[in-house]
Order: C-alpha cells, then structure tokens, then sequence
C-alpha cells in the first residue's frame, strides 16, 4: 500500500468515526476469514460494522474525532466495531465473543467516554433504539386501545340489553 492510498484509507475511517456514536475494540487473533464473514454479516444486520485495521492508521484516524482517547488500545491484531446506534455494535460484539474466545473485547467508547469491557457488556444489555422506539409506540398506543374499549363498552351493553330484550319479548309471544 503506498502512501496515497494509506491517506485515502485513514481520510475514510475518519470520516466513518466522526459519524459513529460507538466503537468497540477487540483483539481477532486467530479468526478465520469464514468467522469475521459472519461478525460483519451479523453487525451488518444490526446496522453496525466491523473492521480489521492497521494500528498505526487508525491512530491516525482517530485524531479529531471523539474516540481520540482509544489510542492505548491499539496494539496488537486488532479490529474495530462501530455503529450510530449506542448499542448495536456491543450487542452484537459480546454476543459473539461469548460463542468464540478468539474475539476479546478490550473496551470502547461511547461518544467521549472511554468504557471498559465491563461497561461494554453493560451497554450490550440495554435495548436498541428501534426496540426502545418500539416499547415507546407500544406504550403510546396501549392507553388508545383501553380508552377507545371503554368507550365503546356501554354501547355494547346497551346493544346486548335491547337484544335480551327482544329475545324475551319473543319466547314470551
């Protein structure tokens, strides 16, 4: 790789960074190209990504972004997993590292903040945003329903009153 395509390559994940709201890095050492096909299909579907990285780049990549303060992780094989959603990229991350001890998960970050793995697994508990959305329209809805119920329950009882009424009338004719 010649230093062009290097600054090509570090202006790209700069830019990827500066529109992530979380990074999680991990140690791959001994992944198989097959196992990292399905983490990235995995992170893919949660609306993340992963990515095997040059230490050495991404330390430059970092620069100017939130997760300056992730250097000190890069060393070693190391990759990179990053979504906009706060959680998509640790749900997926832990999920994974806890079928395959060859991914570690050695922290992260969230905006600023730097996490340790504990607050990465923490953060892999929590509900993603579409699910939050979804509990949230859930909610929103539910006391709808129970209003549009109740009001709609005297015409019902009045309906099966008149209806009584009328099979009595009839038994009695």
């Amino acid at each position: 790789m010649d230093r062009a395509q290097k600054k090509e390559l570090v202006d790209a994940l700069n830019s990827t960074l500066q529109g992530a709201s979380l990074v999680v890095v991990t140690h791959n050492k001994g992944l198989t190209v097959a196992e990292i096909t399905a983490l990235r299909q995995k992170m893919r579907a949660a609306g993340a990504s992963f990515k095997v990285t040059k230490n050495r780049l991404t330390r430059l990549a970092l620069v100017g972004t939130k997760f300056e303060k992730l250097e000190g992780f890069f060393i070693g094989p190391t990759a990179i997993a990053f979504s906009r959603d706060p959680v998509a990229a640790a749900k997926v991350a832990v999920d994974f590292a806890k079928s395959n001890e060859k991914l570690v998960i050695l922290g992260g970050a969230l905006g600023a903040e730097v996490l340790a793995v504990d607050g990465i697994k923490a953060l892999a508990t929590l509900p993603s945003l579409d699910e939050l959305r979804g509990r949230l329209v859930g909610m929103i809805s539910t006391p709808a329903t129970r209003i549009a119920g109740v009001l709609a329950a005297p015409a019902g009882q009045i309906a099966r009153v008149l209806s009584a009424y009328a099979e009595k009338g009839e038994e009695a004719a």
